[in-house]
């Protein structure tokens, strides 16, 4: 018999979260309008740094500073204010004095155009950058609106929508086909709603009175010995599928964001786990340990009490046969709430850890084929630990068994 073709793997999920914490100082990022603005006043500062050039050389050119005055002093006396020229001297002396005196004069007024016109540049500079920020913001308006809409709509909101008015250029293509995503993307999940919904009715029922049914015949003494053992085996298979409907139902609900969310402690779900899996811990001789300091979260009770209920049976069923041990242990670690656990249990190689999280999946095994579960209880954490924005891991440990590791954002 060929065997069966492992199903493809989905993509991963973004782990961008929509509720991440803007930075201390947001105008410092490198945003569009930011590098906009320093293009637009890079391009008139260089600008105005050229013309000022050429306005300068044009200038002194016009002066002729270093040259020689176009006149001479044959005989005779000059009184100035601002330049001393010696008294009772030759002409050739006083002429070297009079070009001495221009030529200062020439290269002051050229000084004084350089500064001024420096400190003109930098004035107009300034309103340059506040003006190109301006209009960098004008025009970038509709993607901030684009942006707002899609932090929304990761938020579960699949009902915003952007409506951008304005003339038909590329942000408002951009927006509309945005837009038109969003209205599939509505129809799509309202469809799976409406299908889950259905299903969960569907399904269920015809198992809950097959299991009625079952239980009613084998509640009659005077049923024959192979009819009860066949309705024990048949009740068991029942149980079994409900199982599977269950999980399956779970493992869609679970796969959207979370939209109302309420204070959770991981310690309180962890210790509600251990205390349902218990019995069936003793039973197979497995000891719970392990310190569960508070950790609170904002997220679905019931879908993280689920996690942990997963992960406590996981690792008490697949657990070593004598002296074997579970160890849960919650704590707040970096700003996050973790929940750990770790168990004994046979060797897991490194290659076949993510096997472990796919659908009816597990260890060596392309098909779930026993009775300790369906193989949804890794995907169903997975996908509640990823639809309250955090992550789960798993890693073998030295000696046999796993460590699990679940992270939410606090």
């Amino acid at each position: 018999m060929a065997a069966t073709p492992a199903p493809p793997q989905a993509p991963p999920k973004p782990t961008w979260d929509p509720r991440r914490p803007e930075p201390p100082f947001p105008w410092l990022r490198p945003t569009i309008r930011i590098r906009l603005t320093l293009l637009y006043g890079g391009m008139f500062l260089i600008a105005g740094i050229l013309l000022l050039s050429i306005i300068y050389l044009l200038a002194a050119h016009a002066l002729n500073v270093g040259s020689e005055l176009p006149f001479k002093i044959i005989s005779g006396q000059v009184q100035s204010d601002v330049c001393n020229f010696p008294q009772q001297t030759t002409a050739s002396d006083l002429n070297h004095a009079m070009n001495q005196c221009v030529n200062q004069q020439r290269q002051h007024a050229l000084d004084d155009l350089l500064s001024r016109s420096l400190l003109a540049l930098l004035g107009l500079a300034v309103i340059a950058f506040a003006f190109g920020y301006a209009m960098a913001g004008r025009v970038l308006s509709p993607l901030g609106r684009i942006t707002r809409t899609a932090r929304a709509v990761a938020g579960s909101d699949l009902s915003r929508r952007i409506e951008l008015d304005g003339p038909d250029d590329e942000l408002k293509e951009l927006a509309d086909t945005f837009d038109e995503m969003l209205d599939r993307l509505q129809r799509a999940f309202t469809a799976q709603q409406r299908f889950v919904g259905n299903a969960s009715h569907e399904l269920r029922t015809p198992l809950a009175i097959n299991r009625t049914l079952l239980e009613v015949h084998l509640s009659d003494p005077q049923a024959h010995v192979d009819f009860q053992q066949l309705g024990r085996t048949l009740l068991a298979t029942n149980e079994r599928s409900e199982q599977l409907v269950e999980g399956l139902l779970l493992l869609a609900r679970s796969d959207n964001q979370i939209v109302e969310r309420k204070p959770v402690d991981l310690a309180e779900v962890a210790s509600q786990a251990v205390d349902q899996v218990h019995a069936e811990a003793e039973a197979k001789g497995v000891k719970m340990r392990g310190e569960r300091k508070p950790a609170v979260v904002q997220g679905n009770g019931v879908l993280l009490e689920r996690i942990a209920l997963n992960l406590v049976q996981n690792a008490v069923r697949y657990n070593v046969p004598e002296d074997g041990w579970v160890e849960i242990t919650t704590d707040v670690q970096h700003g996050q709430a973790v929940l750990v656990v770790t168990n004994t249990g046979p060797v897991v190689p490194a290659y076949e850890i993510d096997n472990l999280f796919e659908p009816f999946r597990r260890l060596r095994t392309e098909r779930t084929g026993s009775d300790k579960g369906v193989g949804l209880g890794l995907s169903i954490a997975r996908s509640v630990a990823r639809a309250h924005g955090g992550h789960i891991s798993a890693q073998p440990r030295e000696g046999g068994g796993l460590v699990m590791r679940v992270t939410l954002p606090i």
